[in-house]
């Protein structure tokens, strides 16, 4: 075991204190000498009644879950450290965590092999925000108290999953995604009052199952490549799509002018409106029960 070395960890000021194991790792590469290392960072959960969570991490594999219960956060980083250095930062009720480019290092020879597992809490609400570039994984936020969410990334293989009901009602959830291969499972659970969705270049796989309440408006704006929208059977559905050279498939819904609607829009519980722009590509909507 060694020690971080204090440059290469921010900290803010805290009640609670922030536990920090480092071991270094890997074996250098006969072209380029890297020094890996693994760093696992926690903070308890104290007094917080908000907190507002800026999640960075520029290429590699991530993955996001459920913390244990107790714990504020814990994150788990294998990087090379003479090109990143990682993050976490605790001022107030912001915090700040993953892990940034050292300048001068050599980011662009070893950044899609780092690697970093997150876990936040689901007893403090929260706003989160993240913010990848090429990355490949996947995020579980299913009981988290999200009373907003915002995720950006780049050029990535990348998944959300929603798997239990948010205790909050959210206000909004923006996806913002580019060159990528993207999937949103459970946004019913979301509970959230609007969702937008920005696509450069890719496939976009939005399923609206879930917990349901109230209604909620959904805008995607796409550039070129697929769209497939899943409903749950029961959820009331009006959509309306504005597109340019772009096949649709709007199984389970009738057009009434300018919108398509299920069946049972009028006598739904619960309701989605969605406005679909695009340029080139297919929108397809299919039913599970």
């Amino acid at each position: 075991m060694v020690e971080l070395p204090g440059s290469a960890l921010r900290i803010g000021r805290g009640a609670f204190p922030l536990a920090v194991a480092v071991a270094l790792l890997g074996v250098p590469s006969p072209l380029q000498p890297q020094n890996w290392r693994t760093v696992t960072l926690s903070r308890q959960a104290g007094p917080e009644r908000t907190l507002d969570v800026e999640v960075r991490f520029g290429a590699g594999r991530l993955s996001i879950g459920p913390a244990p219960e107790g714990l504020l956060y814990r994150m788990e980083l294998r990087y090379d450290e003479d090109g990143f250095q990682p993050v976490a930062e605790y001022r107030g009720e912001l915090l700040k965590l993953g892990l940034e480019g050292v300048r001068g290092g050599y980011r662009w020879r070893s950044q899609e092999r780092n690697e970093m597992k997150l876990f936040l809490s689901r007893e403090v609400p929260m706003t989160l925000e993240m913010e990848f570039g090429a990355v490949h994984g996947e995020a579980e936020v299913g009981g988290v108290p999200l009373s907003r969410l915002s995720l950006a990334t780049g050029a990535s293989d990348f998944r959300l999953n929603v798997s239990e009901p948010n205790p909050l009602r959210m206000s909004a959830a923006t996806f913002r995604v580019g060159a990528a291969d993207f999937e949103a499972l459970g946004l019913g659970n979301l509970r959230a009052e609007r969702i937008r969705v920005e696509a450069g270049v890719g496939s976009l796989l939005l399923d609206f199952q879930g917990a349901w309440s109230g209604e909620t408006q959904v805008s995607v704006d796409m550039g070129v490549g697929s769209l497939k929208l899943r409903f749950p059977k029961g959820l009331g559905v009006r959509l309306q799509r504005k597109t340019f050279l772009t096949s649709f498939e709007p199984e389970g819904l009738v057009k009434r002018g300018d919108w398509y609607y299920s069946l049972d829009w009028e006598t739904a519980p619960h309701r989605v409106s969605i406005s679909v722009n695009g340029a080139l590509g297919s929108v397809a909507v299919s039913w599970v029960r």
